[in-house]
């Protein structure tokens, strides 16, 4: 990144400037100062001409009002880019909003507390809301259109700095002692957050700045760090949001006034000063950093004191305040681009996507690829490729032939000049400079550098492919440690472990040629090695710290860009004695250039190089510069020689037969040519013929045969028009001959379809009819080529091609087209396949099914269907179609899903596809297992409810199927018999199809008999309790008997009680133990109470139990003994008369009372 100070403009009357802000949209710049300055500026625009004498900083001031209205001194100013509004506010704490009226600005609003003063405003990220922070702890809220959303005091707590987040859920609050704390958007204290770069400060520190980036332009990498913290100590913190455990922190080793991120969150600059050793005073500095804490560069800035600074919108200059001047800066950023065989490479994040967005642009055809790269690094390119460095993605498994691979943290990707990657390098070193030659790619980080042979497929013969794969492994990939001294006769290896060791002298740039590679250290060592097997060859020393090499063609100059943009130039092979008297090799050439940001090596010139210095870019040959020309149209002459001059004027002024004389004694193929166009004018066809025939012309000589067999004059003359380029005087004698037949047959040879349409429309007569689709077809074609698909139809559809047609709306995403043209088609047309397969591939099921069965392919319907997961769909279409197979489908996508362990994703499954006795099965499966889990009762009687409706819904469907055999045969009762034998046959007699709602009777009884003994009703508890002993086989038997006991001891139904504790005692399932405490508390209760019961007569029924078993009201748990009572038309279940009118669902399946 390079940065220079490009303009200075001065405050009248000397005032001094407190603060400045620059509107990122429009690029007005607000500033103010003592006595109540405040002014707004703005630069003037680029117009075409400064662009194209490459002036990069606009100078001029194109606005300079001064704005009245402030008394004391300004000392914020802030933008609402949104609505165009500028807010400021001085220190007697009065607050005036600004607004453009027809150019300049105006007072729109007016606040003014008059209790203290305001240290912070912020607006949020869409606008809408400004915060507004006093010194005293008030906080205020308001609407853009000047209302109060909310106010606040927070007591006891001096506040300085206020920022939104991206969202405008929380926001900071910066206090004059330092800490910072969060709240919410309506103002309530959330956390204080943690301030990890003050760890070891001692003494009182105060907040210089707070921005959050709000990703207004798309983040540098996913969950990239956005939130700059910067205390006037120089500590600073970057985090990824307000609760980052894990912050970036700097120590920028200065007093920071003011911090600001550039447009697109890359760049933060701290501005303030810094100690000198060498001067006494403090010097005024910004210094810039990327959102990971890496330095770019520091600019030094002339005056006394720095105040405040702000980023122009496009990022590419910086605005500083400096005693009562504004000092304007350039940047250069450090774009990510390349070229490559006629194509610019180059990358540039975008707010909707979170990866870079990295185009290829072929300068030569304008044609555009577009391929999305995560976590870009850098781009490198080289004759027709390129390499992309990026961050290894976690998710994606590298290639599994390459074990070593695995656990790389980057990877170089291999592309050609369309965006194609063609071999991907997976490494475990961090490539902070990547360079590249035409057969290796360099790759290095601090301390060590990777080496990669790449090969590029091509035809190659056998043997050299054995080669290949032989050397596949042996050294095509290498690594060097930096302090390592290789001899290049020792193959390197591939050994990881080299990156992690450390080193005092960090590498800080790279460069490579053919046979040369170079490597700079921070200390200004120069490592020169051979190429390609690696060997130490030579150590110069400069003094500084590189940051950009380069060398020539033939690898004997290297150019040297340092970190303050100073270039040098090194001769390395140069023999010259040093001060001591010994020779040494290499050699500093005498030419320095300043404020250098970029050089370039001609390709085919070792002494000629271009340089970027400043706005200029210089041309330097054999270090000499050159003054720029800019080439003209006008500089190129076509020169004739004297003979040919001479030909010229004697046809013209003396006639062909003289010239042809002349060209006879003085023959050229050009002269003859000459001649023959001359007769073919004059249409004397017998010397015209003659003269192709002498400059071997046989296109000419086949011309001149034609034109004699035509009859008529102006025919010729047309012809002959034609011949020499004048088409439009061709044309037009064509159809003055009212020949607009070859009119139209000369602009088809031209493949000018435009004005053959036109032609065909304008002649009078039918036109031909395949002609006309022909040209539409054409002209379709010419703007389907160039992506215009929307005009591309029009024609497409008057050409009427429908194959086209399909493609552009599948291309336009016009879906809806494509499927009334698939609707349009006549049935088993040929393209109807391939609509659906471009329905299919977007997902959209029902119109590829639709244009499948229109072509007759129902088994791809179905196909279809399964593959979209549409199986209901599936199972419709294979019973209408009478397919065999949908039962394998069926039972293979479940086994699936039961291999995943998704049970109900399957039972769901089979239900859509009606079949219910497989969903029963597995809904029963799942009841079993809760049950066994002892999960809550409540939730298995709700599976085993389901399970026995699906098996109703079983039933429903095969007495259904029935009916519908036994149509117009007998009666109803005759097909539900059938349906009932069949069913018969179908169930393999397992207990779920004969009594489905045992499951669920058995829990619903269990949990109310648990009700109603809660609740008190002690009787119909036991009642209730009492059904569960045939329910054995669902609920465990201890549990079943504990509660009958329970509820009879409840009741005083002691005979029973004792029976339950008789069962309880002789359950095999219990352990000695158990059955011990079982015993115990049984000789408890008996010793007090005998062991009868009182009402035996109205516990009889229950206890008999037999065959003829009274109906069970589900509500109460009591049998029926009266003839009215309520059935439930679903589970065939019983309620009594009386009880039902309390109940608006059945209370054993819960489906509606009717």
């Amino acid at each position: 990144m390079f940065f220079y100070l490009s303009k200075k403009v001065a405050m009248s009357n000397n005032v001094k400037l407190k603060c400045i802000s620059w509107n990122k949209d429009q690029g007005f710049i607000a500033c103010g100062g003592d006595d109540g300055l405040l002014r707004v500026l703005k630069l003037e625009t680029q117009t075409d001409d400064t662009k194209l004498r490459g002036l990069a900083a606009p100078s001029n001031l194109s606005m300079n009002q001064t704005l009245e209205g402030h008394s004391g001194s300004v000392q914020i100013v802030t933008w609402n880019e949104q609505y165009q509004k500028l807010t400021t506010s001085d220190q007697n704490g009065l607050i005036i909003v600004w607004m453009l009226y027809k150019g300049s600005w105006y007072e729109e609003m007016i606040n003014n507390r008059n209790k203290s003063v305001v240290r912070s405003m912020s607006w949020n990220a869409d606008g809408q809301k400004i915060c507004i922070v006093y010194e005293d702890g008030a906080v205020i809220v308001g609407s853009v259109d000047g209302n109060r959303i909310w106010g606040k005091d927070l007591k006891g707590v001096q506040l300085c700095h206020v920022a939104w987040s991206a969202d405008s859920k929380a926001l900071l609050f910066g206090m004059a002692n330092g800490e910072i704390h969060i709240y919410d958007n309506q103002g309530n204290f959330m956390v204080k957050m943690k301030m990890n770069c003050l760890v070891n400060v001692t003494g009182a520190v105060s907040i210089a700045g707070i921005h959050w980036y709000h990703g207004t332009e798309g983040y540098v990498e996913p969950d990239c760090p956005c939130l700059a913290i910067c205390f006037d100590n120089g500590r600073c913190q970057i985090m990824r949001h307000e609760n980052d455990q894990n912050p970036v922190l700097i120590d920028t080793g200065m007093y920071v006034v003011s911090i600001q991120w550039n447009h697109t969150g890359s760049v933060l600059a701290v501005a303030g000063s810094q100690k000198v050793i060498t001067q006494d005073k403090d010097v005024n500095t910004v210094q810039f950093y990327t959102p990971f804490g890496e330095h770019l560069g520091t600019l030094m800035v002339p005056g006394k004191q720095m105040s405040a600074l702000s980023w122009e919108g496009g990022g590419l200059k910086i605005a500083l305040t400096v005693d009562s001047f504004i000092y304007f800066a350039n940047i250069r950023p450090d774009y990510k681009w390349g070229y490559c065989s006629n194509t610019v490479v180059y990358a540039y994040t975008r707010r909707d996507r979170p990866e870079y967005c990295v185009t290829f642009w072929d300068t030569k055809n304008n044609d555009k690829y577009v391929k999305y790269v995560k976590s870009l690094i850098s781009i490198t390119t080289c004759g027709d490729f390129c390499i992309l460095a990026t961050k290894a993605d976690e998710n994606h498994p590298q290639e599994e032939n390459e074990m070593e691979t695995f656990g790389a943290m980057f990877v170089l990707v291999l592309c050609n000049s369309i965006g194609t990657p063609l071999d991907p390098k997976y490494i475990d070193l961090v490539p902070l400079f990547v360079t590249m030659t035409k057969t290796h790619v360099i790759a290095a980080s601090k301390e060590a550098f990777y080496i990669w042979q790449y090969r590029v497929a091509k035809k190659l013969t056998a043997l050299e492919i054995n080669q290949i794969t032989r050397s596949r492994k042996e050294g095509r990939e290498r690594i060097y440690h930096v302090d390592d001294t290789p001899s290049g006769s020792l193959d390197g290896v591939l050994d990881y472990s080299k990156a992690i060791q450390g080193t005092r002298d960090p590498i800080c740039a790279i460069t490579a040629s053919d046979k040369t590679l170079i490597v700079s250290r921070e200390s200004g060592t120069f490592q020169r090695y051979s190429l390609p097997n690696v060997g130490l060859i030579q150590k110069y020393s400069l003094n500084c710290q590189a940051y950009q090499l380069s060398l020539n063609c033939n690898s004997s100059r290297l150019a040297v860009i340092d970190i303050l943009g100073v270039l040098t130039f090194f001769d390395l092979d140069a023999r010259v004695t040093d001060s001591t008297g010994q020779q040494v090799v290499g050699e500093l050439l005498k030419l320095e250039r300043k404020d250098v940001w970029d050089m370039k090596w001609a390709k085919d010139n070792p002494d000629l190089f271009a340089v970027m210095e400043k706005t200029r870019m210089y041309v330097f040959r054999n270090l000499d510069p050159e003054n720029p020309e800019y080439p003209n149209k006008d500089y190129i002459i076509n020169f004739e020689i004297r003979s040919l001059r001479d030909s010229r004027a004697l046809i013209e002024k003396v006639g062909i037969e003289d010239a042809s004389q002349f060209i006879e004694d003085n023959p050229h193929p050009r002269l003859w040519r000459l001649l023959a166009e001359a007769a073919l004018q004059k249409l004397d066809l017998h010397t015209a013929e003659q003269a192709f025939v002498r400059c071997k012309d046989y296109q000419g000589i086949k011309f001149v045969k034609r034109l004699g067999n035509l009859q008529s004059e102006p025919m010729k003359q047309a012809e002959v028009a034609a011949y020499f380029g004048r088409f439009e005087e061709a044309e037009r004698m064509y159809l003055d001959m009212d020949r607009r037949d070859l009119a139209i047959s000369l602009r088809l040879k031209l493949g000018d379809w435009f004005r053959v349409l036109q032609l065909l429309k304008t002649g009078s007569g039918d036109a031909d009819d395949s002609l006309l689709e022909q040209a539409h077809n054409a002209i379709g074609d010419y703007f389907a080529d160039r992506q215009k698909r929307l005009n591309a139809i029009q024609y497409y559809v008057q050409g009427r091609n429908q194959e086209r047609l399909a493609e552009c709306y599948y291309m336009l995403e016009d879906y809806v087209g494509l499927e009334n043209l698939a609707s349009s088609l006549p049935e088993n047309h040929k393209l109807l396949p391939e609509i659906a397969q471009m329905f299919v591939r977007v997902g959209m099921c029902e119109q590829a099914v639709t244009a499948f069965l229109k072509c007759n392919q129902p088994k791809a319907a179905v196909d279809t269907c399964v593959h979209l997961n549409q199986w209901n769909k599936a199972v419709e279409l294979a019973k209408s179609h009478n397919m065999k197979e949908i039962g394998s489908l069926l039972a293979r996508y479940a086994s699936h899903l039961l291999e995943k362990n998704k049970i109900l994703d399957a039972i769901e499954l089979y239900r859509k596809a009606n079949y219910f006795y497989d969903a029963a099965k597995l809904m029963f499966k799942i009841a079993d297992e809760e049950a066994k889990k002892r999960t809550k009762p409540l939730r298995v009687k709700k599976l085993y409810v389901l399970s026995a409706l699906l098996i109703e819904q079983y039933h429903e469907q095969i007495k259904n199927a029935q009916r519908g055999k036994v149509k117009g045969k007998s009666s109803e009762a005759t097909s539900a018999l059938a349906g009932l034998l069949e069913e018969e046959v179908l169930s393999t007699s397992s207990r779920f199809t004969d009594n489905a709602w045992r499951g669920a009777e058995a829990y619903h009884f269990f949990i109310l008999a648990q009700r109603q003994l809660y609740e008190g009703y002690v009787d119909t508890a036991l009642k209730t309790a009492l059904h569960l002993r045939d329910y054995e086989d669902i609920i465990p038997a201890v549990e079943i008997y504990s509660l009958l006991a329970l509820c009879a001891c409840a009741s005083r139904a002691f005979g029973t009680c004792s029976k339950a504790f008789i069962k309880l005692e002789s359950l095999e399932t219990l352990s000695s133990e158990q059955k011990q405490q079982y015993e115990d508390l049984a000789l408890e209760i008996f010793t007090k109470h005998t062991p009868k019961d009182n009402r035996k007569s109205e516990l009889d029924g229950l206890l008999e139990g037999g065959e003829g078993k009274l109906p069970t009201c589900v509500a109460t748990g009591s049998p029926i003994t009266e003839y009215q009572f309520w059935m439930c038309s679903v589970c065939k279940h019983c309620v009594l008369a009386q009880e039902i009118n309390n109940y608006n669902f059945c209370p054993l399946c819960h489906s509606a009372v009717g």
